[in-house]
């Protein structure tokens, strides 16, 4: 009988890696700042901003650090109101709180995008917008900024799970005024925790670089941009220091994986069209079309159940668990921190009907772009068999 494929596994770590964490060891120099100059992490974040097409970038502890370096960064006022689609991870309405500012809630459709009409409803009441392209599912970015630029409202885009993805041509995290990725084990390059933040913004960089624990004069080792010293030289000592700095040791690990980024990139999407193909087929499982603009960048599949009752839902993961293969139903438990009822730390959560009824048959199957077509076709064939045991081959009309 074949095995089912370890989905779980992070890709093995370059060598290049390895040799220069040896050197680190052989010296003690742990500490971003203790070098001179180009210490692993400053090379990190002026490789990335190339990579990506940024001016600046600033490695730090975790992506949720970046989220909240942001919007500190971005000097809103205490209280204000950040909107942002209902459907994402726990750390990006914490990051909100932490700012001392307030989340505001906006409905997701089926595709496990913002609803633009709802948020069109409520951008007015808005300060900022922090745009999540969950499990790399990009809004639509034109009608996001264009909203934004009539209120006068920056935007800062979650692309945790959306490094390598493009939009019209242009690379997810640049279309923002401040783009923020995770470095965190499950993600395209994996330090087991780290994050980094990039912009274009002299000013909006000098302040999170400052606050993250740049003290004294630290923040000379990033750069000698005469834009960025001169927005150091109005900030120094203005601002307090949250200290959630990345550490060599981590930068040391992802830098060597920069190279593999675009075969990661490649080999992700090509397992996840394969499989959706698949899935496509059964008459019980429809995986959301990409939006015209978006080139994705998956490393996992998300689909939704369709004519099935909870009931029919919970016994197509236990069936499908049977196979081999773990599916997480978004909405189906009663600690999963992407179910925005699950973030009892917000007062007053909204009832979001559109959004709760598409979690609760939305699914989540990771789909790792090391995984070969062979253990693709496994994994689709484990949940199409799966929908078949619980439902039969044909689904009548009007169901």
């Amino acid at each position: 009988m074949t095995l089912a494929p370890n989905v779980y596994d992070a890709e093995p770590i370059p060598p290049a890696a390895r040799e220069e964490i040896e050197r680190l060891l052989q010296s003690g120099d742990l500490f971003r700042y203790t070098a001179p100059q180009d210490a692993p992490v400053a090379l990190l974040e002026r490789e990335f901003a190339e990579m990506m097409g940024a001016r600046y970038a600033l490695a730090v502890s975790s992506c949720s650090a970046a989220l909240f370096l942001s919007l500190k960064a971005l000097d809103l006022p205490r209280g204000a109101k950040v909107l942002i689609p209902a459907f994402t991870f726990a750390a990006v309405p914490s990051s909100i709180v932490h700012a001392d500012c307030e989340p505001l809630l906006c409905e997701v459709g089926e595709n496990y995008r913002i609803d633009l009409a709802d948020m069109a409803d409520k951008i007015s009441q808005a300060d900022a917008v922090m745009i999540s392209h969950m499990r790399g599912h990009t809004s639509d970015m034109d009608a996001i900024m264009q909203a934004a630029a009539i209120h006068g409202l920056p935007v800062i885009e979650d692309a945790a799970h959306s490094l390598g993805t493009r939009w019209d041509g242009q690379n997810i995290g640049t279309l923002g005024k401040i783009g923020c990725f995770s470095f965190q084990s499950y993600k395209l390059l994996n330090s087991g925790e780290g994050g980094i933040l990039i912009t274009d913004d002299a000013d909006i960089l000098a302040r999170a670089v400052i606050m993250s624990g740049a003290y004294e004069h630290n923040w000379r080792k990033h750069g000698t941009d005469p834009a960025l010293e001169a927005a150091f030289a109005r900030h120094q000592n203005q601002l307090p220091l949250y200290n959630l700095r990345l550490g060599n040791l981590s930068a040391a690990v992802v830098r060597a994986q920069l190279p593999e980024v675009a075969r990661r990139v490649r080999d992700g999407r090509r397992n996840h069209d394969h499989v959706a193909a698949q899935l496509n087929l059964s008459p019980w499982i429809e995986v959301p079309d990409k939006l015209a603009k978006e080139d994705r960048a998956p490393d996992s599949i998300q689909f939704n159940l369709c004519g099935m009752s909870e009931d029919e839902i919970r016994a197509f993961a236990d069936a499908a668990a049977a196979r081999g293969v773990k599916v997480q139903v978004f909405g189906l438990s009663t600690d999963n921190a992407r179910a925005y009822w699950n973030w009892q730390f917000l007062h007053d959560l909204p009832d979001l009907p559109q959004t709760r009824a598409m979690l609760m048959r939305a699914c989540d199957v990771r789909l790792p772009a090391r995984l070969t077509l062979e253990e693709c076709d496994f994994v689709a064939d484990a949940l199409v068999r799966a929908a078949q045991e619980i439902k039969g081959n044909l689904r009548a009309t009007g169901t």
